[in-house]
C-alpha cells in the first residue's frame, strides 16, 4: 500500500490522538492533517518512538499514535523493551514497512523485509502486535486497533513514499511544534 494512503486511513480513524510523524511520514502527513496534534519526528532518526513514549505518559488520556519507519526503529530498536516495561495503555506504534532508509537515499536496511517487527514486538512484551499488507485489511482493522489497550506495534507493509522531509519543502521547526502541540494540550479535553 502506498504510505499516503495509509495515512488516509488513519486521519479518518484517529480522533483526537496526539500524532508522532517521522520520516518519510511526515511530508504528507503535514498535507493530509495540517491541524492535527501532532509533533513531527525528523532529525533524530529513531527517537519517535521514544517521543511517542513520553507523550503516552504525560497524557494517560489521549491515544498517542507513532508512525514510525522500518529504518528508524532498528535505529533504536531497545525502545520496544522500554515501552513494554511502561505498558503506556494508550499507545499505538506503526511501523511503516518498506524495507529501505528511504529518506537518506533507499538504501536496504539491515534484514531488508525479512524484518519481523511483530515478533520483536510481541517478544518485548507489547500488549498485541499485528502485520497489515493491504490497505483494505487497514480500513477494515484500523478502528479496532486503535480502540485497544496499547502498547501495540501495526507493521504496515508500504511501498515508498511521494516525498520525504529531504525533497518536501519544511514544515515549522520542531521546538514551535513543540510549543504548539503544548498550548493545545493545555487546553480543556472535552
Amino acid at each position: 500500500m502506498k504510505p499516503e494512503d495509509a495515512l488516509r486511513a488513519i486521519a479518518a480513524a484517529r480522533g483526537d490522538a496526539i500524532c508522532v510523524p517521522t520520516m518519510t511520514t511526515a511530508p504528507a502527513w503535514r498535507a493530509i492533517a495540517p491541524e492535527d496534534l501532532s509533533v513531527t519526528c525528523v532529525g533524530f532518526m529513531g527517537g519517535a518512538s521514544a517521543l511517542g513514549l513520553g507523550l503516552a505518559l504525560a497524557r494517560p488520556e489521549r491515544r498517542v499514535i507513532v508512525f514510525d519507519g522500518d529504518g528508524s526503529l532498528l535505529m533504536q530498536l531497545g525502545s520496544l523493551a522500554t515501552i513494554a516495561g511502561a505498558r503506556p495503555r494508550n499507545l499505538a506504534h506503526l511501523v511503516f514497512k518498506n524495507g529501505v532508509y528511504h529518506t537518506s537515499g533507499s538504501q536496504e536496511i539491515p534484514g531488508g523485509l525479512i524484518v519481523d517487527f511483530v515478533t520483536m514486538a510481541k517478544g518485548a512484551g507489547y500488549r498485541e502486535a499485528y502485520a497489515v499488507r493491504d490497505l483494505g485489511e487497514l480500513q477494515r482493522c484500523l478502528p479496532s486497533i486503535l480502540g485497544e489497550e496499547g502498547p501495540l506495534l501495526v507493521e504496515l507493509w508500504t511501498t515508498l513514499a511521494e516525498q520525504t522531509p529531504m525533497t518536501a519543502p519544511r514544515g515549522a521547526p520542531f521546538h514551535a511544534q513543540v510549543e504548539g502541540l503544548r498550548q493545545a494540550l493545555l487546553k480543556p479535553h472535552l
